[in-house]
């Protein structure tokens, strides 16, 4: 599939709200729970048509987490919805412990995540909230692709029994999927051809994935046999679609808008090290210094996440790793 041939879709947040809705129709213990939210997070046309199902608790996030957990305790279904950047911080300890360790299955909704809110800057990037997370046992972290990844993640989401963050950004995707695929929670998705070997894999998560695409779309027209995983769930991770794609390819980049700390690179690049995958490896993301300023695709370009720059690095990624075969 090429991107160039599919149409750009909504935002994942337009999408998440949609389906939400439609979910709501059928089922009146569906709630959402919001911190002065309702506009950035697209629910503003849920509380008009369901006014009984939205609980508005202020600027006042760790109040929003213990109280959505308090509500899931009696059996509602509960999305919270705020800002990733304050959600995964102020109120990280009641994710702890009122939702993951007293395991109540509260759907964590972080909006404008990675770096959606631009020039507003680091105060308002959530570049931490995989690495938080992933340190917080009992609690599944997703972030979805494109708009069909989002409307069967959210449909998912209703009944999931466990804890969920779902992380989304502000940008409108395009649709990188055949509407025919089936969806898992925990279970990675191969967007390229399958192939016995590989010169090289993407391994992408988020609003990523997009440019990752692009890129082995790139190499793929000179003659170089990429794999682009798009692995929407960090936790539960699929140990088992890693294993086989990187131990068939010569080379991997990881590809996230997160810190290169404690985010998919590490998580992927521990597993493959403690089973003895060895391969040259990237790990692209936000690197460990002040983030600059600008919108999304600027930043993007800055850090070398951008279509553009993550072919160039697969090309000198594989020279490096010829050389070393050498």
């Amino acid at each position: 599939m090429s991107i160039k041939n599919s149409s750009l879709g909504e935002t994942n947040l337009d999408v998440f709200a949609k389906t939400l809705m439609d979910l709501a129709d059928h089922d009146r213990n569906i709630l959402v729970t919001t911190s002065d939210s309702r506009g950035s997070g697209k629910i503003t046309p849920f509380a008009e048509k369901f006014p009984e199902q939205i609980v508005e608790i202020g600027i006042a996030e760790q109040n929003l987490v213990g109280i959505s957990a308090g509500l899931a305790a009696m059996g509602k279904k509960v999305f919270t919805v705020s800002p990733a950047c304050f959600l995964t911080a102020r109120a990280l300890e009641q994710i702890k412990n009122d939702v993951a360790y007293s395991d109540h299955p509260v759907k964590v909704i972080g909006i404008s995540a990675g770096v959606s809110y631009g020039a507003l800057g680091t105060t308002h990037h959530s570049l931490h909230d995989f690495a938080a997370l992933q340190a917080i046992n009992n609690i599944d972290i997703v972030a979805p692709a494109d708009n069909f990844e989002t409307r069967k993640i959210i449909q998912l989401a209703v009944n999931h029994p466990r804890p969920i963050y779902i992380r989304f950004g502000k940008k409108a995707m395009p649709n990188l999927h055949d509407p025919s695929k089936k969806i898992e929670i925990g279970k990675a998705i191969q967007l390229t051809p399958k192939h016995k070997n590989y010169d090289l894999t993407f391994v992408a998560i988020g609003e990523t994935v997009a440019e990752a695409f692009l890129a082995s779309q790139k190499l793929d027209k000179e003659g170089i046999k990429v794999c682009c995983l798009s692995l929407h769930t960090l936790r539960p991770f699929d140990e088992a679609a890693i294993q086989e794609v990187v131990s068939n390819s010569l080379a991997v980049i990881t590809v996230e808008e997160h810190s290169v700390n404690g985010g998919l690179g590490s998580r992927v690049a521990s597993f493959l090290m403690q089973n003895d995958i060895f391969r040259p490896m990237l790990i692209v993301g936000i690197p460990d210094d002040h983030t600059v300023n600008g919108n999304q695709g600027e930043i993007f370009r800055h850090y070398g996440i951008d279509q553009q720059s993550l072919y160039l690095s697969a090309l000198k990624l594989l020279h490096k790793g010829k050389r070393n075969d050498d």
